[in-house]
């Protein structure tokens, strides 16, 4: 009779998984809870704002959320009483943002699809300094911008436009962002491409272009939002009243048009001032994440 093998000691292992889930569980709702909490801690301030806007100015300084009575004399206070009209201020504004913009959509897609994609002497000391431009504050140009641009001629007229457009034309952010999402983009679609007899430029315009959208919508949004929100370079260059935009309004009917505490028409007019940037983002967040998620991807 043979001797049966011994028997392997029980191993006796911990379930684990419901003490994991319950910790998952717990970090989840801490993560929502603190993401709910900021979010109305954000949006508390424009709620007011709208609020206010609403309200009569005997009103509009009580801590109440329902106007009593809710009234539309500050809109209309501020639709047509103010000079400058807020019309002008927001056609302004709308029309150095647009420009601005197409000008960092056009030139930031070449420079950023040359910077990837094309080989040529000192290309990296070249993307260096293009980068390093970022580390300047406006503050240390603005003296000599505005003597060359006072020289040719951009300080009077018309031409305060064309200074304010001009310098925020290309933004080395834009050349960056789209610089990033076109290497995440694979070689062989290009080298398809000119196969098929393309050159530099048509497989740009045909091929990297459409697929690079989501980096396009985060500079266009990128673009708009701080061209839009701009002060320093349009409170330099624009002298004239009429060439104000919406951010010096404010500060100009706070001063001078006589709205310092009368603050319905002057919530009125920040709202106003926000419905751009609000729609911009409601209709493009996605393209916008997709585009920011995708150009931090690759170095």
């Amino acid at each position: 009779m043979t001797a049966s093998a011994p028997a392997k000691p029980a191993v006796v292992t911990a379930d684990a998984g419901p003490a994991g889930d319950r910790g998952r569980g717990l970090r989840r709702v801490i993560a929502y809870a603190l993401l709910i909490s900021y979010s109305l801690l954000m949006f508390v301030p424009f709620a007011w704002t709208v609020i206010t806007s609403f309200k009569t100015l005997p009103d509009s300084t009580r801590l109440t959320f329902i106007p009593q009575p809710i009234t539309l004399e500050a809109w209309e206070y501020a639709l047509t009483n103010l000079e400058p009209s807020i019309l002008v201020l927001f056609w302004n504004s709308l029309m150095i943002a647009t420009i601005v913009t197409v000008s960092n959509l056009v030139l930031g897609s070449l420079a950023g699809y040359a910077f990837a994609r094309l080989r040529f002497p000192g290309r990296e000391a070249l993307f260096v300094v293009v980068l390093a431009t970022l580390m300047i504050p406006d503050q240390l140009r603005v003296v000599p911008i505005y003597i060359l641009f006072s020289d040719i001629g951009l300080t009077i007229g018309i031409g305060q436009y064309i200074a304010v457009i001009v310098i925020m034309a290309i933004s080395a952010t834009s050349i960056f962002l789209l610089r990033q999402y076109f290497l995440t983009i694979p070689r062989d679609l290009e080298e398809a491409a000119r196969i098929d007899g393309a050159g530099f430029f048509t497989t740009f315009w045909r091929v990297m272009l459409p697929l690079a959208t989501p980096a396009l919508a985060a500079v266009a949004i990128l673009q708009f939002q701080g061209t839009w929100n701009s002060f320093f370079w349009p409170i330099v260059f624009l002298k004239n009243v009429g060439h104000l935009t919406l951010p010096i309004g404010l500060t100009f009917f706070r001063e001078a048009g006589g709205l310092s505490n009368n603050w319905p028409p002057l919530m009125a007019t920040v709202v106003v001032a926000t419905i751009p940037i609000l729609v911009l983002y409601i209709f493009f967040q996605r393209y916008f994440v997709e585009g920011i998620a995708a150009a931090g991807v690759k170095g």
